[in-house]
Order: C-alpha cells, then structure tokens, then sequence
C-alpha cells in the first residue's frame, strides 16, 4: 500500500490541492499574535481574526482575506522558515520538520471533526477581534497546553 502524499513527498512537491488539505481547521493560525519587540518573543491570544467562523474554524473570506486583512500571513512555501510561530500541532509546521501527524488530523482521522473533539480547535474559545481594542490584546494572552514546546 502506498505512503499518504504528506509521507512521502515534500511541503516543494505538493499540488495546491494537496498544500491545502494539510489545513486541520483548528484555526489557531487565525489568532492575534503579539510579539515582544526586545526578545522576538511571540505570544498568542484568544482575540480571532473577525472573518473566522468560529464553529466551523473556517475564514469566511479565504479568496479575499490578504486584501482584507493586509497582515494576515499567507502560508505559502517560500515562507516555510517563518513557520516556526505556527502552533507545534500544525501540520505545515510538523511536515516542516520532518514529523508525523496527529491522530485527530483529518487526513489521519478522515473526519474533519476530530480537530474539535481533540480539543485541538479554536471552537468555543475565542472572541473576534470586533469586541477588543487592540491596545488590550495583552489581556487575551493564551497558552495551549499541547502547545509547549
């Protein structure tokens, strides 16, 4: 039997197709960051991007979202070395660095639900970013469990 296309070909080697089935929906990649000028520390909150559908974990704008949201980061392959801010659980960043995917992938799983069950999503843990000012980001910080490295 064959090896899965994220086993055995390159993040280079996958069709655009293939580059965006490796999105699991967790949807932690549509947060606000806030990064620490003098360390280059960055922090993650629980404030959402206000295109992000919460229950689905979907961008509700995806074709648009670059022109929307001028720095909304554009995953793409030539920024796979800025991909060590994506969360440990991300599959981007997991096939980046030569690892397995999690069994609640939905590439692994097959469902597209098991990001949620796994607890893995943002689903029912964030606020959009209509409801903050960015000036109190600082008070949404957050940390995931499974998130420290």
């Amino acid at each position: 039997m064959e090896q899965p296309f994220w086993q055995r070909k390159s993040l280079q080697e996958m069709t655009r197709e293939e580059w965006e089935s490796l999105c699991d929906g967790c949807a932690r990649c549509c947060l606000h960051k806030l990064e620490d000028e003098d360390s280059g520390e960055v922090v993650t909150t629980r404030v959402a991007c206000r295109y992000l559908d919460e229950d689905h974990c979907r961008c509700t704008e995806y074709e648009r979202r670059l022109e929307l949201v001028p720095d909304c980061m554009n995953l793409d392959i030539s920024r796979i070395a800025e991909f060590h801010w994506l969360p440990a659980t991300c599959a981007y960043r997991l096939i980046a660095e030569g690892k397995p995917l999690a069994w609640w992938h939905p590439l692994v799983s097959g469902s597209a639900d098991t990001v949620h069950e796994a607890g893995i999503s943002v689903r029912g843990k964030v606020v959009s970013d209509e409801f903050v000012h960015p000036d109190a980001y600082d008070e949404h910080i957050i940390y995931w469990v499974d998130d420290q490295e």
